[in-house]
């Protein structure tokens, strides 16, 4: 049996949120740290359909489980109306701590749900760190495959890197409703990855994609959401004013953005090799 790999996150004594992208470990780390906690997976399609018809049921269950101390909540955004009862128990409840992870946060922002008034602190999940992994830290597997710890603890690393980016498509952007057009989303995600690791032109994005620029600007907006992409301002020293500089463009994972970059017959790997290290 393969020896867990201890994972660099602090783990608050409060209540707390902790995101992270689709197959980083979030769930895995919460049962290591916490296996005694009562857990809701709405991943569960019988858990989330109770829990939507009628979120105060949650109430019930807590008060039914005098006991336990912690509650986590997996995939808080199904059911986004769950937070105003996570609300109100942790006003009831002082002694009880609730964990409450997503993968996006875009049905959370889109609902206008508060996100409980400061009452719980954020917290992020990210892919393996080369502290994390040690001995088991490979440089080139790591730009190949990246380290999402879905990826990289399967039997064939890159067949799950490429249904990853379809997984998102699939069950955030289709079913949620995110885009109209699944079909320039796919096109935009091409285009985009040829700007990681570097500034953004939208425009150059847009005409490349033959949508709208504010179309692009909402796409870059939902992969934010979904946690995918990231900017990285730019660095100063001192508090000032903001000049015209931009940040640059970065996917979370350099296996998902291998995966999500076309590849041509005159391309060669080393191509890609740079933008992936960085």
């Amino acid at each position: 049996m393969r020896k867990p790999i201890t994972r660099l996150l602090h783990c608050p004594e409060t209540s707390f949120f902790l995101f992270g992208p689709r197959g980083t470990g979030k769930s895995t780390w919460l049962n290591m740290v916490m296996p005694d906690a009562l857990v809701v997976d709405l991943l569960s399609k019988d858990e989330y359909q109770h829990y939507l018809t009628k979120p105060d049921r949650l109430e019930t269950l807590v008060q039914g489980n005098v006991e336990v101390k912690t509650i986590i909540i997996d995939e808080i955004q199904k059911v986004p109306d769950l937070l105003s009862v996570v609300h109100r128990l942790i006003e009831k409840h002082p002694d009880k701590r609730f964990v409450l992870t997503g993968s996006s946060a875009r049905k959370l922002k889109r609902a206008g749900v508060d996100l409980l008034a400061g009452r719980a602190i954020f917290t992020s999940c990210h892919p393996f760190m080369a502290a994390e992994l040690g001995d088991a830290f490979c440089l080139e597997d790591a730009l190949k495959v990246g380290l999402v710890p879905l990826v990289r603890e399967a039997q064939d690393p890159e067949a799950v890197l490429r249904s990853y980016i379809a997984l998102y498509l699939r069950e955030e952007v289709q079913t949620e409703g995110l885009v109209r057009n699944i079909g320039s989303f796919a096109r935009f995600l091409e285009a985009i990855s040829f700007s990681h690791g570097s500034m953004l032109n939208v425009s150059e994005v847009a005409r490349e994609c033959e949508v709208s620029r504010k179309t692009v600007e909402g796409y870059v907006e939902i992969l934010h959401d979904l946690l995918i992409s990231f900017h990285l301002p730019v660095f100063t020293k001192r508090a000032k004013r903001q000049l015209v500089k931009h940040a640059k463009f970065f996917f979370f994972d350099a296996g998902v953005y291998r995966s999500v970059r076309p590849k041509g017959p005159l391309d060669h790997t080393s191509e890609m090799d740079g933008l992936a290290l960085e």
